[in-house]
């Protein structure tokens, strides 16, 4: 059984530092890049695709919507063509940085409320997974495990990284829990590693009501910005290697 464990990175910006980069980055398989438009900047970038190499950890794309000042929670109305461009562009920003450290770009992971919005918007997320195809058909694109987003990339011939959430609660229908309500986000490292031990072994997840959500799992997901994000990185991947694991780069499983 093989897993990856990635983890959204380079989201500082100028002289406004967040996130647990550099301590982050030795646990995890996969790095979600920020490219710039709800977070990140050239040097950081550049700077978090040097720690990805010497770490020897997998890159990827982390675009969302053109939002510095509300970090791309915010959800914006998109046209297919605009979401399209805009993907293509971001993937161009941060690819110019792994091209010139000698690196491939793994896989694309769209950021916060697009992320979100992918779930539910179709035409949406079609936009969106054909401007990742526009730039290379073999990167992976991250969603949430189960969502039709998913299903639309298989469809188009994309290849689909079926993402959980190690620190966020789940509705019954699969998706995740708002941020705006409470018990969204779980601060328990404990509760934590049990949850994504259990989503692994068993192929699911007990959702906020209790029900029982079955989840495909590809990569799983730490947030970098989690206080305790260090700690629970290393107790998750600790604790799936101690279950007989493998936690490797999802480039290494999907093709």
């Amino acid at each position: 059984m093989k897993v990856d464990l990635n983890s959204d990175l380079g989201e500082s910006f100028g002289r406004y530092k967040l996130g647990l980069d550099e301590e982050v980055m030795k646990y995890i398989t996969s790095a979600n890049i920020a490219t710039g438009w709800h977070a990140g900047d050239p040097l950081v970038m550049r700077k978090t695709v040097r720690l990805a190499k010497e770490n020897g950890v997998a890159v990827g794309a982390h675009p969302g919507y053109p939002d510095l000042m509300g970090f791309g929670r915010r959800y914006m109305k998109l046209s297919p063509e605009e979401a399209r461009n805009y993907i293509l562009y971001q993937i161009g920003a941060l690819y110019a940085f792994v091209k010139a450290e000698g690196l491939e770009l793994q896989h694309v992971k769209p950021h916060g409320a697009l992320y979100n919005a992918l779930v539910k918007e179709e035409e949406l997320a079609r936009a969106v997974i054909e401007g990742i195809a526009d730039f290379d058909r073999k990167l992976i694109f991250v969603t949430l495990s189960g969502s039709r987003a998913a299903e639309i990339a298989e469809e188009m011939g994309v290849k689909v990284a079926h993402e959980v959430f190690a620190d966020r609660a789940y509705n019954p229908d699969g998706t995740l829990v708002s941020r705006s309500k409470p018990g969204a986000v779980i601060g328990d490292a404990e509760e934590i590693v049990e949850r994504v031990v259990s989503m692994v072994k068993d192929g699911g997840v007990k959702a906020i009501n209790g029900e029982w959500v079955e989840l495909k799992v590809d990569t799983i997901c730490v947030h970098g910005d989690n206080p305790k994000a260090v700690e629970i990185a290393s107790m998750v991947r600790k604790a799936l290697e101690a279950e007989g694991v493998k936690v490797v780069p999802m480039g290494e499983f999907i093709r």
